[in-house]
């Protein structure tokens, strides 16, 4: 085999490839080997039909599609393993210029790994917000403790209100026909939840204990119901009992009974510390990504589309095994999220581009800073994931081994080169 490689030009490069007589008949000759049991002739045992024989029959060129598909794979990978230099991103647009007896001559178009040229990545100064908890926050944590410890009291001097949980007969009907699913006993409603038909619940409040109404309704459009879509409904109600929601006060009693805190203060504080430890994991992520993000703007690098089309058809691998296991296929996804593939596809474009591009620059930063992983690394990254997950070190270590260490290495080059990046430039 002989081959010429061409002058890179938008980020792909020609390479023509040329196979002489000899080569060629071989390749030819290993096609029949392989494919003549597909083949009948009277006269013959399958399988066992001479190569002339079915040559004369379906034509010289019997063989030669089948010889080209098989043999294009090895020559292509063993042009590769001698140019060290390349490095394809896709599978090459195949061009046949010629193909007979006297031998083979085809092109390959080869997209490839994009050059990256990087602007300024140390001295960038990014700034953070604050981590500290606010008053607000912490409030908000309060209540929702607060509302974990609701009880419901019965009342019976008044008329049911918002927020009430009553208890409730009913029996619907359409045109004076009562229809199929429309009347219960002792049915709990929380009002104001719109757990109902819009208008249902409204029209229980004001309503007193032994009271009965008729409540008009109108179904909405579209409903589960096709028979009851948009029609007019009236349901007999009758109100049985009526509970008020009680909260308890926040004082140091309240404290005391949701946590290991005996004051209101310290169970406050706790929040706070709580808060701000997810707080600052929050803010420093963001922080690494707003610096990895003003790095990959300052460099330059023209992404393929066949790296961005691969990242997509990642993304979609992996969305389609976390739906597998709520029985679920990505197509049905698609549609019930009213979307198209195409569109999908059209949709995501933008940011697998910029995770490709990203990729691209912290790995020639990677590159330019000689940052690599050591045996040492390995080690102290397998005791770090054993004592955060509570497992044995020997587990984690034989799970690395089975399959595992090039995410881990991948996994610490990532933090490796970031944390290069927060000692060169400025988190303010």
């Amino acid at each position: 085999m002989k081959y010429k490689i061409g002058e890179k030009k938008n980020g792909q490069v020609t390479i023509n490839f040329e196979l002489d007589a000899k080569e060629w008949e071989a390749e030819v000759e290993k096609a029949y080997q392989k494919h003549k049991g597909e083949y009948k002739k009277e006269g013959f045992r399958q399988g066992k039909v001479p190569r002339k024989v079915l040559e004369s029959t379906y034509g010289e060129y019997l063989f030669y599609e089948d010889a080209f598909n098989d043999s294009f794979p090895g020559y292509y990978t063993q042009m590769l393993n001698k140019e060290k230099q390349l490095f394809p991103v896709d599978y090459p647009e195949i061009k046949l210029e010629k193909m007979d007896k006297d031998g083979v001559k085809f092109s390959a178009v080869v997209t490839l790994l994009p050059e990256v040229t990087l602007g300024e990545y140390t001295g960038i100064e990014v700034t953070k917000r604050s981590a500290k908890a606010t008053k607000e926050e912490i409030d908000r944590e309060l209540e929702a403790l607060r509302q974990k410890q609701i009880r419901f009291v019965d009342v019976s001097d008044r008329e049911a209100k918002n927020g009430d949980l009553v208890n409730i007969d009913y029996t619907g009907s359409v045109d004076g026909v009562e229809f199929a699913g429309g009347a219960a006993k002792d049915q709990e409603l929380e009002l104001g939840s719109h757990t109902f038909i819009t208008g249902f619940e409204e029209q229980v409040v004001g309503m007193k204990i032994g009271e009965e109404k008729d409540i008009n309704v109108t179904f909405p459009k579209p409903y589960h119901s096709k028979e009851l879509e948009g029609k007019p409904a009236v349901f007999k109600v009758k109100l049985l009992a009526i509970r008020e929601k009680v909260l308890p006060e926040l004082n140091d009693e309240f404290a005391a009974s949701v946590s290991e805190q005996n004051t209101l203060k310290e169970l406050k504080e706790h929040i706070k510390e709580h808060i701000e430890e997810h707080k600052a994991h929050d803010v420093e992520v963001e922080a690494e990504n707003k610096l990895i993000d003003e790095v990959v703007k300052r460099a330059k690098v023209d992404v393929p589309k066949a790296m961005i089309d691969s990242q997509i058809d990642h993304e979609i691998d992996d969305m389609s095994h976390r739906l597998s296991h709520q029985g679920l296929k990505f197509e049905q996804y698609l549609e019930y999220i009213g979307t198209t593939m195409e569109q999908f596809r059209a949709d995501r474009a933008k940011v697998a581009e910029k995770s490709v591009r990203t990729s691209l620059v912290l790995e020639e930063i990677i590159k330019q800073e000689k940052i690599t992983v050591t045996q040492k690394d390995i080690k102290a990254k397998i005791d770090e994931i054993a004592k955060t997950t509570k497992r044995n070190v020997t587990d984690v270590e034989r799970e690395v081994k089975e399959g595992g260490e090039g995410y881990l290495k991948n996994t610490i080059l990532s933090e490796k080169v970031i944390n290069r990046l927060k000692e060169t430039n400025n988190i303010k």
